[in-house]
């Protein structure tokens, strides 16, 4: 992960561990509304398809995947741009 979350101002930490696609990236969408522009959210998970389904929803909706880390267990950090959603 290029920037960790002991680095940075996390807003809010989503657990959203033990569940399965699409969830992940519904219950992020949820949680980035709540955010203002570039307020930071951690994502936890264990949902292997999380690493290409929050970086295509973050490439499609304009917020910034800071990173990921992990394996069996995932951390992901977001920034929220610009835009609604």
């Amino acid at each position: 992960m290029q920037e960790s979350s002991e680095s940075l101002r996390v807003s809010v930490t989503l657990d959203v561990r033990g569940f399965d696609c699409p969830l992940p990236v519904l219950k992020t969408k949820v949680a980035l509304r709540s955010l203002a522009a570039g307020e930071v959210l951690r994502v936890l998970a264990t949902d292997p398809m999380a690493v290409i389904d929050l970086r295509a929803y973050c490439a499609k909706t304009g917020h910034e995947l800071l990173g990921w880390s992990g394996d069996a267990e995932l951390e992901f950090l977001i920034r929220k741009g610009g835009v609604p959603g």
